[in-house]
């Protein structure tokens, strides 16, 4: 950006409002303030604010955490203290609350209560038309599996639970250290902890072994994190607190504030001989870390049990829907209004018929005097009860059965395994899988996403002049003219590397071994190094370097250390002459901002910015500023009262380094590489082929934002790009015609609202919140008519903001990745969160939804596992619910031959066993490994993944199509048997046309069709779904003829009615005539649908499937072949001879299939090529 860019876009942007203008191009209001607050003067400074803390502690002082001020009313006048012990618990029932809160939590669920109100009504005598096992039997069957895997979770956290709580550790007591369990610990007492030790509360580190009471832990329990942080004691208690009878006469007051679940936070203050002493998380040793490369340290429980921030943060994450979750709550609605409906009409037609016949037929009379309405009441309640599987009670349960599955096998993904860090693909949920199949946008971070985030010091700028690779002045004219020293810049910029960090060093052998909070710090560090300014070591007020042959140390006067909002860090250094500097490194928005307008080489430094950015480089500025002592004096007084202030410390520190952050010289620049990870071009080009929208959000400037899209073939040559400073133009011109109507009625309602307003306002700025809402439409809507957008400069809030964005206003399903703490909001608020395993640790990984090594893996697991996830959900839906209409509806058509007397079409044990033994194996089977085509293919043709983004596998027209389709079948399988057992005899010269008879040919009818029509859904086989299909079958026959038989019915009577029902139907050959005409009826015109429907108007997956067919064809003639030689050397007829001598070609020159071709192109250029000639 020139000079004359930046003076415009500063004039143009002084009070950035993050609603009013979401997402600006190049600041956002996090990096930009106004000079008013720039300039602030030192009266103007607000004074830190006191607030009196509720949460203290004194140390080696049990008793004080009683006192009464400290106590909380627990029920009516009972009071404990509101200091956690340290025991926890994380189990949720015991030995005698299991049962009750267990079902309790089920019976939550609706369908669960639904089910529970039908076995109530079962039991009433006068409206039970079914006996109560049949809902008992499934309902019980359901809670059970529900509850065994309740109870296993449950006993795995008791062990836990005790495991830990048991763990010891060593206290201090009575002036001495003693073993105790950690469930004794209390608020108040020191502890000491050794090597490889877990810290068993949330403690204030007072010393260590290491100098400088420096402690190493390992964070992996508390965040996913393996790389090992330090934490650092406070230097006068380092030097007062090493030996047991100092820590014994320990008795400082701790102010802090409340438990609360901030991992990233700690605000307290210590009083100790009437001094205060700022503490901050460096200070902390939270519990689920662990003690490493340090012999031995020594803390203050300052948090115990379930007040840690481990336990804190042990809740609920927000529960996330998929599209599909909803729309199948909103159809068991449906079929629950049909069913009512249904249940209205057959009782109504069942006190017509009582009335007009049922009343005056003498022998259907039993003894009630009911009038006709009110067995019509009763017939309404009889029909909810026979009609119930209209609502699928095991519908839930399977869907879960499938999710769980289906997660396992994207964790089983061997090609979504990254060797190099051994990282396999983690499914963290298991209930968005077939989201994954219905992306529209997919919203990315750059670093450590698109790219490796393996820094590497490539270029830099000083004093104008730029040192590098290429075009620019190489390097050994930059190390001859350190050692020279003739430039003090130069020696001034490396310097700062070395100084300006907050790294840590480790003396491993002769090797001096960085641990750099960000890939960034570690890069410029090494840097410095290899330029002969040697960062050797630091203690909590020093840093010492080798300067080229001598070395040095430096006292740290103050660490104004980085963050998202303020992107810079600076150091406070008093040298060993006496003189006090500040340095200070930073993007260069913020550093520009605060230069002296005497600071030399902002022009050059600016061009060789924009440089660096268009060769995608990292860039950061670095300045300096002599301080005097006075001024310092001055700064520093108001500094230590901040540091120690309860209320508002953040807010009070960061005026302060404004303050003082002014004024600054600049010396350079640094450029740093941060190469694309592999596959990630070809992973976004195929991704668009899926009509999947990749949206890059990132905090780098705009031209290395722009660069690394062209490298990652986000952005082509043939696109048109559109900038921010053309964003209202781009607006008009796309959307105006659009909007025109809709713009012209607002304007009317503004000038008529303002028509009296004297005061003029600013155009620019929204006058209401609608006029901000229709702004945010107008902007989202813009955006959407491009083929990729960039968004650079975003701060972690503003992603979180475009993705929701992006939700409301185009209703659409989206997918956020990243791999930093910065994405943790994006990758919340999206409808599914991925998290990368990269080198900004593990935070994004623990928020997110699904997790995994590479970005390249994600064309994997949306246009494979989503799409294969998504069709089998889809599919299992709707033959779950065409099976059960089938199967339900039977009895609506009995009931107008019963007089709608709530009579059931089937035994009562079928009704049982239906859905739980029946009909469900094959569905399930079908959820879990269906395929319409293999991986490869789905990978090579992205159109494959359209039908999901479309939903057009499952929405109300499915349903509809399910529902009628059960109608037809129901229809067969009840009036084809009827008709067949009118006017029958058999061979034996008996009629079989009994009612058990009828049920039984009606059951087997529909036990065979239903399993044979998921067989013509599948387009998968497998040796499982032949032997899920034909076991059902052979399951039904075995259990229907044991229950039929005689002697189950010798013991109990009652219970089994149908005796030698079975045995006796189908022994009959007119009656398997029957089934078999009854099940070809069914299944023939869905065999000719799907035959029309392949040949006429083929999906995109018939086209691919009829194009691998195509393919796996050999020609009939094969070179090399070994055949029987003919009995004739020649053809009789006339041959080819003037055809071949003229030279033209008989055969036709086959068409290559290219991947970048469309894909149909590919299909009709293969269906119009001729094949080889014989």
């Amino acid at each position: 950006m020139s000079a004359r860019a930046r003076a415009a876009s500063q004039g143009s942007l002084e009070e950035p409002d993050d609603e009013v203008v979401p997402y600006s191009d190049d600041e956002t209001d996090d990096e930009l303030q106004s000079e008013d607050d720039l300039d602030r003067s030192e009266d103007q400074l607000p004074e830190p604010e006191t607030i009196p803390p509720s949460w203290s502690i004194r140390a080696n002082d049990r008793e004080y955490c009683n006192q009464p001020q400290f106590k909380k009313k627990v029920f009516l006048c009972i009071k404990k203290s509101k200091y956690s012990g340290n025991a926890i618990k994380t189990y949720k029932y015991n030995v005698f609350t299991f049962l009750p809160l267990n079902l309790y939590e089920q019976f939550k669920r609706v369908a669960n209560l639904y089910f529970l109100c039908l076995l109530i009504l079962q039991i009433i005598p006068q409206i039970s038309t079914l006996p109560w096992y049949t809902t008992l039997v499934p309902l019980v069957l359901v809670l059970g599996i529900t509850a065994i895997k309740d109870l296993v979770d449950d006993l795995a956290r008791h062990r836990m639970d005790k495991e830990i709580n048991n763990r010891r550790c060593d206290v201090l007591l009575n002036g001495r250290f003693e073993k105790t369990r950690w469930m004794n610990l209390q608020v108040g007492d020191v502890v000491r902890l050794k090597k490889n030790d877990f810290i068993p509360a949330d403690i204030l580190l007072l010393s260590s072994s290491n100098p400088n009471s420096l402690c190493y832990v390992e964070t992996a329990e508390l965040d996913g994190e393996t790389n090992l942080k330090f934490k650092m004691g406070l230097k006068v208690t380092d030097e007062r607190l090493q030996e047991e009878n100092q820590l014994a006469r320990f008795n400082a007051l701790i102010m802090c504030e409340e438990p609360n679940n901030r991992l990233d936070k700690f605000v307290g203050t210590m009083i100790w001989d009437a001094q205060s002493y700022p503490l901050d998380l460096d200070n902390m040793l939270l519990r689920g870390c662990k003690i490493r490369n340090t012999d031995e340290c020594h803390g203050l429980v300052i948090f115990a049990g379930n007040d840690t921030k481990i336990m804190r943060n042990g809740g609920k994450t927000r529960f996330k829907r998929t599209l599909i979750d909803k729309l199948m709550n909103y159809m068991v609605y449906t079929i629950f209004v049909l069913l009512v409906l249904l249940c209205a009409g057959l009782a109504i037609g069942h006190t017509y018929w009582y009335e007009s016949i049922g009343s005056k037929a003498w022998y259907l009379y039993d003894g009630l005097n009911y009038s006709s309405s009110y067995r019509g009441f009763l017939s309404f309640w009889g029909y909810i009860i026979i009609l119930n599987t209209m609502v699928p009670i095991s519908l839930y349960v399977s869907v879960e059965v499938i999710r769980l599955g289906q997660s396992k096998f994207i964790n089983w993904d061997l090609q979504m395994y990254y060797a190099d860090k051994d990282t396999p693909a983690k499914a963290r949920t298991t209930t968005l899988n077939e989201q994954l199949g219905q992306i529209e946008y997919i919203f990315s971070d750059k670093t450590g996403t698109l790219t490796q985030n393996i820094m590497a010091f490539k270029k830099c700028t000083i004093r104008g002049r730029t040192y590098g690779e290429r075009s620019h002045q190489p390097y050994h004219f930059l190390v001859s003219c350190i050692r020279s020293k003739k430039d003090p810049q130069v020696l001034e910029f490396f310097k700062l590397l070395s100084l300006c960090h907050t790294v840590m060093v480790e003396q491993k052998g002769d090797e001096l071994v960085y641990q750099a909070a960000s890939p960034d710090e570690g890069a410029l560090v090494t840097a410095a190094r290899n330029f002969g300014f040697v960062f050797l070591s630091r203690t909590q007020d020093t840093i010492t370097i080798m300067e080229l042959d001598h070395e040095e140390t430096y006292e740290v006067l103050a660490l104004l250390d980085f963050n998202s909002d303020r992107k810079r860090m600076s150091i406070i250094l008093r040298f060993p002459d006496g003189r006090i500097r500040l340095y200070c490194k930073g993007a260069d928005t913020v550093i520009y901002q605060r230069l002296d307008a005497n600071s030399k080489n902002k022009e050059t430094t600016q061009e060789a910015l924009d440089i660096f950015a268009n060769e995608t480089l990292r860039t950061l500025c670095l300045c300096y500023k002599d301080i005097s002592q006075a001024e310092y004096d001055a700064w520093s007084q108001k500094h230590q009262a901040a540091s120690v202030s309860m209320g508002n410390r953040e807010e009070a520190l960061d005026v302060l380094y404004e303050e003082i952050e002014k004024n600054l010289l600049l010396i350079g620049a640094t450029a740093i590489e941060d190469k694309l990870q592999d596959g990630v071009p070809e992973t976004i080009a195929k991704l668009a082929k899926a009509d999947i929208k990749i949206w890059v959000l990132t905090g780098d400037k705009k031209e290395t934002a722009e660069n690394i899209g062209f490298s990652c073939q986000l952005l082509t040559d043939d696109m048109k790009i559109h900038y921010g400073e053309d964003v209202k133009y781009v607006s008009n011109e796309i959307l105006y015609e659009k909007k025109k109507k809709r713009r012209r009625l607002r304007l009317k309602k503004l000038r008529k609202r303002h028509t009296n307003s004297s005061s003029a306002t600013d155009s620019s700025q929204p006058v209401d919140d609608w006029e901000k809402e229709k702004r945010q439409e107008d902007f989202v809507d813009m955006a959407c008519e491009c083929s990729a957008v960039i968004c650079c400069r975003v701060t972690p809030k503003q992603k979180a903001n475009v993705v929701s964005l992006v939700k409301r206003c185009k209703k659409a399903v989206t997918l956020s990745i990243g791999d930093g703490a910065n994405d943790v909001n994006m990758i919340k608020t999206a409808d599914i969160g991925v998290g990368i395993s990269g080198q900004e640790g593990m935070q994004a990984v623990m928020s997110s939804d699904y997790a995994f090594a590479q970005f390249r893996y994600l064309e994997r697991l949306l246009l494979v596992h989503g799409r294969w996830s998504y069709i089998r959900m889809c599919k299992f839906l709707r033959y779950f619910f065409y099976k059960n209409f089938a199967f339900t509806l039977v009895h609506f058509w009995f009931s107008f031959f019963n007089g709608f007397s709530s009579q059931t079409a089937y035994e009562d044990w079928f009704i049982t066993l239906y859905n739980v033994c029946y009909s469900s194996l094959p569905v399930l089977l079908v959820g879990l490994l269906d395929q319409d085509v293999n991986d490869k293919l789905s990978l090579r043709f992205p159109k494959l993944y359209l039908p999901g983004q479309q939903g057009s596998l499952f929405n109300y027209k499915n349903f509809f199509i399910s529902l009628f389709h059960g109608i037809f079948t129901s229809l067969m399988i009840f009036f084809i048997p009827y008709g067949a057992f009118l006017q029958t005899m058999g061979q034996d010269g008996e009629a079989p046309s009994d009612y058990q008879s009828f049920a039984v040919v009606a059951a087997s009818s529909l036990i065979i069709t239903v399993n044979l029509q998921i067989s013509l859904n599948t387009s998968y086989w497998t040796f499982v779904n032949f032997f899920a299909v034909l076991g059902s079958i052979a399951i039904y026959f075995g259990v229907m003829f044991d229950i039929h038989s005689a002697g189950i019915h010798v013991i109990f009577p009652t219970t089994f009615t149908f005796t030698g029902a079975a045995s006796n139907a189908l022994r009959q050959p007119y009656l398997w005539l029957t089934i078999i005409l009854t099940v070809g009826i069914c299944l023939l015109p869905v065999i000719c649908i799907q035959f029309l429907y392949q040949t006429i108007c083929p999906s995109v997956g018939d086209k691919v499937r009829a194009f691998k067919e195509k393919k796996k064809r050999k020609p009939t003639f094969q070179r090399g072949g070994r055949s029987r030689r003919s009995a004739y050397a020649f053809s009789h007829s006339r041959g080819y001879a003037d055809l071949i001598a003229s030279g033209r070609s008989i055969r036709q020159r086959p068409h290559a299939i290219s991947e970048n071709e469309p894909f149909w192109n590919q299909l009709i250029s293969f269906t119009f090529t001729s094949p080889t000639c014989r």
